[in-house]
């Protein structure tokens, strides 16, 4: 979930564009549906990185695909100049910083809840409250499994970790216990 400087300074230009057109919400759903299509199609990846594709090609297909679904200008053209920069690959640190910075802008923040098992609903919905109290912004969580943990909950916000984790505590433990 680290974005890159590169990433964030496309993605504030982006913005700034987007909020003087008065389309930040379309410009990001333009974006990630750009990014699905970029991260599912290995053949559309390959032609940005194959140098024998010349910079006209790359333009016209990304022109294409700008027609096609409907884009916004001011993404296409962003699109167009990261291609020409030979930087489309970063695509997505620009997509994580553009929804990350829209969402600060708005009051909004995003929650990443990572847990050993399944938890109910009701973990999340009194998480959300004590998160907005805490942050003074309206809380979005987004969650997910991941076994490996062996028990707790590891929650991030924006760039603050909060580590509750069986795992991360076992691993405290050595490292105190070896000292």
């Amino acid at each position: 979930m680290t974005i890159g400087i590169l990433g964030r300074r496309y993605a504030t230009a982006l913005l700034s564009l987007a909020t003087s057109a008065g389309n930040v919400d379309k410009v990001g759903g333009d974006l990630n549906d750009f990014i699905a299509t970029w991260n599912s199609s290995r053949d559309l990846r390959s032609v940005f990185e194959n140098p024998s594709v010349g910079v006209q090609a790359r333009r016209n297909i990304l022109r294409d695909i700008a027609e096609q679904t409907g884009m916004q200008p001011v993404l296409r053209d962003t699109l167009l100049l990261l291609s020409d920069r030979g930087r489309l690959r970063f695509v997505g640190d620009v997509a994580e910083a553009y929804t990350a910075l829209a969402e600060a802008r708005s009051g909004r923040v995003r929650a990443e809840v990572v847990s050993a098992s399944p938890l109910p609903e009701a973990y999340f919905t009194e998480l959300q409250k004590t998160l907005e109290r805490v942050t003074g912004k309206q809380v979005s969580i987004g969650h997910r499994v991941d076994a490996s943990l062996l028990g707790g909950v590891v929650t991030r916000v924006g760039d603050r970790v909060f580590d509750g984790s069986l795992k991360n505590r076992l691993k405290e433990l050595t490292h105190e216990l070896s000292r």
